[in-house]
């Protein structure tokens, strides 16, 4: 066979073998990607997944912070005098603190709310240090409040019927934040004067080393944001129907469930 005839020989076997498919420098890349693709994307998630998780605890941690500086350390040495007094039950020392201040003079009428609708004016009566002169003349039991939401309700009403320009807010020292944002919504016009009640729990210099302590404390501040941005899944007062039928019921304690 000549050169000529095996060089024909071999481009005709060239034509008959099936063409291999082409693959441009853009197929390889996008068929890289596609393989691997999805990690990448999946990492950069995951990454701001986990950043937004230390943002929401690095800024949950600052507002529990700011919160317990709101916390009084002590009880205040000097008080303002108002029209009237409110005592916002569910905690120790409250009551004998606002009637003390009554006694004193720092106001000239004293709401205790949030009182068990089954408590009388008589069974609280022989609590009270000189109940039965204070009780007769100068304080009224509120019945009807469920909560501290509860509690403003109740103490709106009473201030409005009574015409006080002033109060004198007593609760604990820890749940004192949430009173006053409360109460300062229910009475924009009313002049709020704190006086908190600080327990022993609260005066300890260290009292974060307390676990106890430390759990009231979150609690109450997962609490307070709930009401600075008005979630309220629970009820604030007792319906007039509900509170006809309990009042009738065997008496079983002087306060409602804590706030």
């Amino acid at each position: 066979m000549s050169m000529s005839e095996g060089a024909l020989a071999k481009i005709s076997a060239e034509e008959q073998r099936p063409a291999l498919p082409r693959r441009s420098s853009a197929g390889v890349l996008a068929g890289g990607g596609s393989a691997g693709g999805g990690r990448p994307l999946a990492r950069r998630l995951i990454k701001a997944l986990l950043l937004l998780a230390g943002l929401v605890i690095v800024s949950g941690l600052a507002g529990f912070l700011a919160f317990t500086t709101q916390i009084a350390a002590r009880e205040p040495s000097s008080l303002k005098t108002a029209d009237a007094i409110v005592v916002l039950t569910g905690g120790a020392s409250r009551i004998s603190d606002a009637v003390g201040l009554l006694s004193e003079g720092r106001g000239r009428r004293l709401l205790i709310t949030g009182v068990n609708p089954q408590t009388t004016p008589a069974e609280l009566r022989r609590t009270l240090p000189d109940g039965d002169r204070l009780i007769a003349c100068c304080v009224d039991l509120g019945h009807r409040a469920l909560n501290t939401r509860g509690n403003a309700l109740e103490a709106a009403e009473w201030t409005r019927s009574q015409r006080f320009r002033s109060l004198v807010v007593v609760t604990s020292a820890w749940h004192m934040p949430r009173a006053i944002l409360e109460l300062g919504r229910a009475l924009p016009d009313v002049e709020l004067v704190s006086y908190p009640v600080v327990t022993t729990r609260m005066q300890a210099e260290q009292w974060w080393r307390d676990p106890s302590t430390l759990k009231l404390l979150f609690k109450e501040y997962l609490k307070y944001v709930m009401a600075k941005v008005k979630i309220r899944p629970a009820q604030a007062v007792i319906a007039p129907e509900h509170e006809a039928a309990t009042a009738a019921a065997p008496a079983s304690g002087a306060e409602q469930a804590a706030p």
